[in-house]
């Protein structure tokens, strides 16, 4: 059974940082969300093709499925929607420290779900990235690191991301159906 929508813009994983007037989903009762529901559960009680815009701020990375959760991003989305998502970069200490991190992720992570992508048969859900930026913690030092990682990723990933860890990945992507 879905849950009644009145919004087009889906906050999931909310934690503390509800997005006023969006639907908010977190587990815990705890924090206020418009929807209680474990994420990992499929499929999630929410209405098929009903957003524009949705936010998944570090909680991917808690769960254990990434495909079956882009197909569910996929699911409730519009096409043309816009998901903005942030995940812990793999080189990042807290990826490996926080005990609920199920995955670490690269740049290069959520290309597979480009239809142009020589493995984009892993999923059924279409994304093109549209913006994708590796985050350093700031620094001085880290603001040259930060231009070279952004306009190399793939040369900073191979060489450079255990001598200067980065921190996490903001990726947008927009839905292709």
């Amino acid at each position: 059974m879905s849950a009644q929508v009145t919004s087009e813009v889906l906050n999931l994983g909310c934690g503390r940082k509800k997005i006023p007037g969006a639907v908010n989903v977190d587990i815990s009762s705890e924090v206020g969300a418009d929807i209680v529901h474990n994420l990992a559960v499929l499929p999630w009680p929410i209405p098929s093709d009903t957003f524009r815009d949705v936010h998944a701020t570090d909680v991917i990375e808690h769960l254990d499925d990434t495909l079956a959760v882009m197909e569910e991003i996929y699911r409730v989305c519009r096409n043309g929607a816009l998901v903005h998502i942030t995940v812990p970069h793999f080189s990042s200490a807290n990826a490996f420290t926080d005990p609920t991190h199920r995955k670490q992720f690269s740049y290069f992570s959520f290309d597979y779900f480009d239809p142009s992508h020589p493995f984009g048969f892993y999923s059924h859900a279409r994304f093109r990235r549209t913006r994708a930026q590796i985050v350093f913690n700031p620094s001085l030092s880290n603001k040259l690191v930060h231009r070279l990682a952004n306009r190399h990723p793939h040369k900073y990933e191979q060489r450079w991301a255990w001598m200067f860890p980065a921190w996490f990945l903001s990726i947008d992507l927009e839905v292709v159906k």
